[in-house]
């Protein structure tokens, strides 16, 4: 079956040479089309038959059909109405049901007709990749996993550790709700047309239980905010305006340390100690 979906898979790069859609920077369309990067995606995914895919921003149908090769059916969620002319040329509406709609307004607890949670994928277009993250983690209690191509500058902030450059807010605001694991790197030639960036694979599952406890969302997210505003700040001046440095001591932290250096536990710790004035 993989050397189905591969041979699939480059019959489908000699297919979008010759279609005629032009790439739409209005929604941040970049085309994959090699053959060994979309296999080792697939093998990343490793769908089951059993299982039930839905794909965001399919496309042209690159990852679609190699998928098809090895799932009987999946949904996918696209906004460009000639990508989706293009796709139902090459399906049938048994195997791929399409719906067509801009995906950040866009209910995917609607596709969950059974027990079986989602499993999602995509080449999600770069401008939208952040608020889509945090759309889909408020309904991850349909999910069960997601595979998704993201900006590599994206998937590094999202996997890094604290007191490292590439640790932020995104980093801490996505640690209690998703385990965020880094697959491999795309090389801008994998595509048509080739992004100004380079892309990672990365993969995030959502915790059954956060791994610690938050208060308030909305004073975590104030707290990691400021916190990160100006990094080369110390805690007793960053977050000043919210929480006076007997509160920093009382959540364990020294308030002359940076925070980029906490860890989400601490932030979740610091935000406990918020009171309103």
């Amino acid at each position: 079956m993989a050397c189905l979906a591969a041979l699939v898979a480059a019959a489908l790069i000699n297919d979008c040479t010759r279609v005629k859609h032009v790439p739409r920077k209005r929604f941040g369309q970049h085309f994959l089309h090699d053959a060994a990067v979309i296999e080792r995606i697939l093998d990343a995914i490793a769908p089951l038959p059993e299982q039930h895919i839905v794909e965001i921003g399919p496309g042209l149908g690159a990852l679609t059909l190699p998928l098809l090769t090895r799932i009987p059916s999946l949904d996918a969620i696209e906004i460009d109405r000639d990508a989706i002319r293009d796709l139902r040329s090459k399906t049938t509406e048994d195997s791929l049901r399409i719906h067509e709609a801009d995906v950040l307004k866009f209910d995917i607890a609607t596709l969950r007709q059974d027990s079986r949670p989602l499993r999602l994928v995509g080449n999600l277009p770069y401008n939208i990749s952040t608020p889509l993250l945090f759309q889909l983690i408020t309904q991850r209690q349909h999910i069960d996993d997601m595979h998704f191509m993201l900006q590599k500058e994206v998937v590094d902030r999202m996997a890094a550790e604290p007191d490292t450059e590439a640790y932020g807010r995104l980093t801490v605001m996505l640690a209690p709700w998703v385990q965020v694991e880094s697959l491999f790197d795309v090389g801008r030639g994998a595509f048509r047309p080739p992004p100004k960036v380079t892309s990672s694979i990365v993969r995030l599952i959502p915790h059954a239980t956060p791994p610690f406890a938050i208060k308030d969302q909305d004073i975590f997210a104030r707290v990691v905010s400021a916190a990160f505003s100006q990094r080369r700040k110390t805690l007793r001046n960053a977050i000043k305006t919210l929480l006076p440095e007997d509160a920093i001591v009382r959540a364990g932290i020294d308030p002359s340390v940076r925070g980029e250096t906490l860890s989400p536990a601490q932030f979740a710790a610091l935000a406990a100690q918020y009171s309103p004035a």
